[in-house]
């Protein structure tokens, strides 16, 4: 099990908040990570979603679009100037190509296939490699687009119900720049609704204005706190990147189309970045 010491790390890396604070989360929550989460939101201490996804670990991830399949994966190295170099790039994409070709259905399969390649890669390198998560998306290449931004810290592969590029590609940008978690709202399970209804119902208890209004116009208000959480998690609830105004769902409806699936990958998120200290590194050279 794990230590309190190793539990407040990995809670400050996912939330931001401070020490202290995380602590205090949880003992509050019996040493519980994820109550912990939520305990730090209903205190107004943190912004959760905001902060889970920033980018705490170097690599790069990648996509490859096949006749029927399309992979999408993520490799993490220690440190950004390896992330960048020509060789992490070629390992990166070298690995889509072994896994679209051999299409494995556990990490250890894809893992096996990958690890000859980090084996050789290691000792040119210098650093460690590490081979985090892939997806295999079944479906025809016509109805599918892969984006990768910023060079590969994030990847979004969007598969559509009709063939249409132009539109798949314009999605695939969105998703990559606005993170949805859901297609739909029908796709939202009950529990997140109810989950997030009492993080906003507790939030507001803890917020001096708000624990002062009735009851009735309290539960009003928590109720759209919890659909605007959604809205702006929700594609079709996201106004259209390429448009400016509509929502993703009436621009899908006018051209008669629908997003059947979405990945989005971010390069770290979730992961602690290493921190390194010069003078230790001085230090430890003498």
């Amino acid at each position: 099990m794990a230590t309190m010491i190793e539990l407040i790390k990995e809670l400050r890396a996912t939330t931001g908040a401070g020490m202290m604070d995380c602590k205090r989360a949880l003992e509050a929550t019996n040493m519980d990570i994820d109550l912990a989460k939520d305990w730090l939101r209903e205190k107004g201490i943190t912004t959760a979603e905001k902060k889970q996804a920033r980018i705490a670990a170097e690599g790069l991830t990648t996509a490859l679009v096949g006749k029927n399949e399309t992979v999408i994966l993520e490799i993490n190295c220690e440190t950004d100037f390896v992330a960048r170099g020509e060789t992490f790039i070629q390992i990166v994409e070298d690995s889509a190509k072994l896994l679209l070709k051999h299409l494995p259905k556990t990490h250890e399969e894809a893992d096996a296939l990958i690890q000859p390649l980090f084996n050789e890669a290691t000792l040119k390198i210098g650093e460690k490699l590490s081979f985090r998560r892939f997806e295999i998306i079944k479906a025809s290449a016509e109805n599918v687009f892969a984006y990768k931004h910023m060079g590969g810290k994030i990847t979004s592969v969007v598969v559509l119900e009709k063939a249409d590029q132009e539109l798949a590609r314009g999605l695939a940008m969105h998703i990559a720049a606005n993170n949805p978690s859901y297609i739909k709202k029908d796709d939202i399970p009950q529990s997140e609704v109810e989950k997030e209804t009492r993080i906003q119902t507790e939030a507001a208890k803890n917020d001096e204005e708000l624990a002062k209004k009735p009851a009735n116009i309290l539960e009003r208000i928590v109720a759209g706190r919890v659909s605007k959480a959604f809205n702006d998690n929700t594609l079709s609830e996201q106004v259209y990147l390429l448009d400016g105004e509509k929502k993703v769902g009436v621009v899908l409806k006018e051209l008669g189309n629908t997003v059947t699936r979405f990945v989005r990958y971010q390069c770290g998120e979730g992961l602690e970045k290493r921190k390194d200290d010069f003078a230790d590194e001085v230090m430890g050279a003498i």
